[in-house]
């Protein structure tokens, strides 16, 4: 068999993956090319820019606070992940490793609580903000994660349940307390776990819209990289270039924080559908 029908049978074998990356590489790609692109070759049918213009993305910079945007989203993409955490680790521990009336139901309660739509609490809440004077900022968003946050509670109880009670039970027989026994027994077994749900966490945070469309679009001070690249959308919208130079730009973060936490972020999502 020849080099030919080895790449021919590869190909056969691997259609339909091959079909799916090309489907979500395809318009990256397409993105990447035309932020190269002169304002005149964007409306045109060329695919690949005439001359490369990397000026775009300095220009880019030039035509909207970037950076201020960006610098937002990573202090509430951070703040929020760190406080979800902290709050959701001991939560589902409770869940998942200790017995006391009512676990259940409040399970239940918590996985109702991700059923419901968003929509549904946004005028009381809103109104509570308000009158504590914290509308136009982002802690509106960043401050509930303090008490949890329900998604993460679940995906970290259901990667706990598979931990083994015999390590607890070692760790308690030695005279240590359910926190030393969280923190120095159950968070290095669950570093995968919490992984994939501070990721989770700073994902949503970093392409978030509705939240800070709703608390801060009063202040553009406070705006996030999701809101300010909507208005910038709104602004530029024939200078086609510029728009894809911006739109690059505020994925490159994200990209480049999933290339080093991959393995980790991987592993915990198999672990936990695998086991839980």
């Amino acid at each position: 068999m020849n080099r030919k029908q080895n790449f021919l049978g590869f190909v056969a074998r691997h259609a339909i993956g091959i079909a799916l990356a090309v489907m979500f590489l395809a318009p990256i790609v397409f993105l990447f090319l035309t932020s190269f692109m002169t304002s005149n070759q964007t409306l045109t049918s060329n695919f690949w820019p005439q001359t490369w213009h990397p000026g775009n993305y300095a220009e880019a910079f030039q035509k909207a606070p970037l950076l201020r945007y960006i610098g937002n989203t990573f202090l509430y993409a951070i703040l929020a992940t760190v406080f979800m955490v902290v709050s959701s680790v001991p939560a589902a521990y409770a869940l998942s490793k200790l017995k006391w009336r009512g676990r259940n139901l409040t399970m239940i309660l918590i996985i109702c609580m991700m059923m419901l739509p968003p929509q549904v609490t946004t005028v009381p809440l809103y109104m509570m903000w308000a009158n504590a004077g914290l509308t136009g900022s982002l802690w509106p968003l960043i401050l509930p994660m303090l008490l949890g946050d329900a998604f993460s509670i679940f995906l970290l109880r259901q990667f706990l349940v598979t931990i083994p009670d015999e390590y607890l039970d070692a760790a308690r027989v030695d005279g240590a307390g359910e926190w030393r026994t969280l923190l120095r027994v159950i968070v290095p077994m669950a570093r995968p776990g919490i992984a994939a749900a501070a990721m989770f966490q700073f994902f949503y945070a970093w392409n978030d819209y509705y939240g800070p469309f709703l608390y801060t679009s009063e202040n553009q001070e406070s705006w996030t990289i999701s809101l300010g690249l909507a208005s910038f959308r709104s602004l530029h919208h024939v200078e086609w270039h510029l728009v894809s130079a911006a739109t690059l730009l505020t994925m490159v973060p994200v990209i480049v924080l999933f290339f080093f936490a991959q393995k980790a972020f991987v592993e915990g999502v198999t672990l936990t559908g695998v086991k839980g």
